[in-house]
């Protein structure tokens, strides 16, 4: 295990010297901060129809109408972006030959794979933590939950490890980071609406195509709680992926 600090500062250097990071950066906080107001409007709008009508009033809050809507869009966002911060993690390496190099470093496997898992992971907290500074600005004006908002981002770096394990895999499947990128999206894509299949699936697999879906975990933290099921679904699911990561990594290097 040792090394994969090493690994850590050399990938997020790359990031912060690449485009890409830049480019995901600017279209998230950009997309983040349009969904975060549009919802602060009509929020806004339904305060002012509650005035006349008392029920309505009981079912409005920031958590309901601003927060949870607001976690739903940034975790569709992490859908589209994830793997274009994931492509190139294993792709590039064996497209310019790096690979070879990089393993012949005293290195373990798990060194290299935590290593890039680590710098994507922290580009990706860098701009969730830069959301924060709308809620910021919503405390003038409306007070907030901030025990349920920290659910919702825990739920949110949760689910982003997750979408990095599988993208980190993806990566390491092919050369051309553009195909890393649509696999890992097409994956991605699959987890996120198996859950929709057990309205209409067979009842033996309602169950299981439930707790495989994403969607399903992620809903409970957007909400404002936190389970320790969906905590450790993520953690299992983020696991799985890296050490099937790990395993095709030793096959290529068996097949040479």
């Amino acid at each position: 295990m040792s090394g994969w600090l090493a690994v850590w500062r050399k990938e997020l250097t790359i990031f912060l010297a690449t485009p890409i990071f830049y480019l995901t950066g600017f279209v998230f906080l950009l997309l983040a901060g349009y969904f975060f107001y549009a919802n602060i409007a009509y929020y806004a709008l339904l305060s002012f129809q509650a005035g006349q009508n008392p029920f309505l009033a009981t079912m409005l809050t920031p958590l309901q109408m601003i927060y949870r809507p607001f976690f739903g869009n940034l975790a569709v966002l992490w859908l589209f972006l994830v793997p274009l911060l994931t492509m190139r993690l294993f792709a590039e390496e064996k497209r310019s030959g790096t690979a070879e190099l990089l393993f012949t470093f005293p290195l373990t496997d798990w060194a290299v794979i935590l290593g890039k898992f680590a710098a994507a992971l922290a580009v990706c907290a860098l701009f969730l933590a830069a959301t924060l500074i709308y809620s910021l600005a919503l405390l003038a004006i409306i007070k907030v939950d901030w025990g349920a908002v920290a659910a919702g981002y825990l739920g949110l770096v949760l689910l982003t490890s997750a979408f990095l394990s599988l993208g980190i895999f993806s990566s390491t499947l092919t050369e051309n980071q553009i195909i890393a990128a649509v696999i890992a999206f097409g994956l991605l894509l699959l987890f996120w609406l198996i859950g929709w299949y057990e309205e209409i699936g067979a009842a033996s697999l309602q169950g299981i195509f439930h707790y495989l879906s994403m969607l399903g975990h992620f809903e409970t933290f957007a909400r404002g709680v936190l389970d320790t099921r969906d905590v450790l679904f993520y953690l299992m699911f983020s696991f799985f992926f890296l050490f099937l990561t790990k395993r095709q990594l030793e096959s290529r290097r068996w097949r040479a």
